[in-house]
């Protein structure tokens, strides 16, 4: 496997060359892509990833002034793991799409597309975030069976019964329940399934890895400094969105979805 901080200094050149070719699109892009669901967007976090089966990518952040402004990069690229199997497409704010492959409950794989971002979370009482943040308790569940009425929902065993979170594989308190496991420390919640479509996958996050470089069961994992400054920059006043793709959709997307061309890299 690739070592995920240096992604762009092969992908690079071949991203910005792609980009070039649609030079003339993106003089539209304004009437296309500022149709999208997140047209208002003010803050982007981009992860592109080398392939469909690529469990690791790297992670960039953009931010803008106002609607039509161009995207701005903040701070440093970082590496991340996703999926073990890597992504799929999944359902978020963007449109269907039919080709290639699509994010099933326990395939492994991370789901690509433009997503919301849902509530911040961690084991401590707070957070230093202006996202809304949920500190997990020993009962906290993601509920991850498709069958459940409760799929796809973070919950409270002590308000909804234990037998409703009877077979969920999701403790949100992961150091009480599975020897110390420090990756959902901190994190938030990524909103895929905003529906909770039975089977189509659940309790997506941005956690932090277990280890660097280990992919994930189809979240996206960071080091923990990546994590804080993600969370303490994030500001649900500025409309922030998730963003996951292969390299090869980013390039065909980027001009319709009104997405940021990252700078080549030496």
């Amino acid at each position: 496997m690739s070592t995920p901080h240096f992604l762009f200094r092969s992908l690079g050149p071949l991203l910005v060359a792609a980009c070039m070719s649609v030079l003339a699109g993106c003089a539209n892009m304004q009437s296309t892509g500022e149709s999208r669901a997140w047209a208002d967007a003010e803050q982007l976090i981009v992860v592109v990833t080398a392939d469909w089966d690529a469990p690791s990518g790297e992670l960039r952040r953009y931010e803008r002034v106002a609607d039509g402004a161009a995207w701005r990069e903040v701070g440093d690229p970082a590496p991340v793991t996703v999926g073990r199997a890597g992504s799929a497409w999944g359902i978020g704010l963007h449109p269907a799409q039919p080709s290639g492959p699509q994010k099933r409950e326990g395939d492994g794989r991370a789901p690509a597309g433009v997503f919301a971002l849902g509530t911040a979370f961690g084991y401590a009482n707070s957070a230093a975030t202006v996202l809304p943040y949920r500190a997990m308790s020993g009962t906290d569940y993601c509920i991850d069976v498709p069958a459940s009425p409760l799929y796809n929902r973070i919950v409270d065993a002590r308000e909804v019964g234990e037998k409703a979170v009877a077979g969920s594989t999701e403790p949100m308190r992961r150091d009480l329940h599975a020897n110390g496991d420090q990756r959902y420390r901190l994190g938030f919640v990524i909103e895929h399934n905003p529906n909770a479509q039975p089977g189509a996958g659940s309790c997506i996050f941005a956690h932090l890895w277990k280890a660097p470089g280990e992919p994930t069961a189809g979240c996206t994992a960071m080091a923990d400094e990546t994590m804080e400054q993600l969370v303490g920059w994030l500001d649900p006043r500025r409309k922030p969105v998730f963003v996951l793709l292969p390299v090869t959709e980013y390039q065909r997307l980027a001009p319709d979805w009104n997405l940021p061309i990252p700078p080549r890299r030496p």
